[in-house]
């Protein structure tokens, strides 16, 4: 099935069908093309999830991994394949359970650089009861001390499949395209399984 981005969407990240144990996504560009796939593993007792070129699982991009195992403000480091980190991720957790979602992003050294926020608290709340099929989810992120996004995520309104559409709207060397992506991955993983 062709994936076709909307326009302005740079990558689409839609749930593979029909797995039964973990979860895996296709990542695809705005042409339709598959430019990745990302694998949670099954059974783990921290959040494991990879980032690969492609289904072989032979060239990995980056890993996300949970710090700990139960952790209501979970923290997730990004790493690439040669263990440099390049950031983390870490939830807000009393607010992102009752309230909108919202992490904040850190660089390599743990400085804060950015948030990633849910952007309506009315479609959050809609969303936490039985009719979040009918409010997707919707994302900004922000660069600490601004107030203008540097990219969205909205989730494509399907009952079917889950799909996440990524929109970078400004080139930023801290919050670049693979740790945004990243960061897409682990709303897919980790926020998907609410619905």
């Amino acid at each position: 099935m062709p994936i076709k981005a909307k326009p302005g969407e740079q990558y689409t990240i839609r749930r593979k069908v029909l797995k039964i144990f973990g979860a895996a996504f296709h990542i695809y560009d705005e042409h339709g093309s598959l430019v990745g796939y990302c694998k949670q593993k099954a059974f783990k007792l921290k959040e494991d999830i990879r980032l690969y070129t492609d289904e072989s699982l032979s060239e990995p991009l980056l890993t996300l991994a949970a710090r700990s195992i139960i952790d209501f403000g979970a923290t997730y480091d990004i790493t690439l394949p040669d263990g440099t980190q390049i950031g983390s991720l870490r939830r807000k957790g009393l607010k992102s359970t009752f309230l909108k979602d919202e992490w904040l992003i850190f660089d390599d050294q743990g400085q804060e650089i950015g948030m990633l926020k849910e952007k309506s608290w009315f479609m959050a709340f809609m969303r936490r009861g039985d009719l979040s099929a009918f409010f997707p989810q919707r994302y900004e992120f922000f660069k600490s001390g601004s107030e203008e996004p540097v990219a969205y995520i909205r989730q494509h309104f399907n009952w079917f499949v889950y799909r996440l559409g990524l929109s970078v709207l400004k080139d930023d060397e801290e919050l670049d395209e693979l740790l945004l992506l990243g960061a897409t991955c682990l709303i897919a993983a980790i926020e998907g399984r609410q619905d």
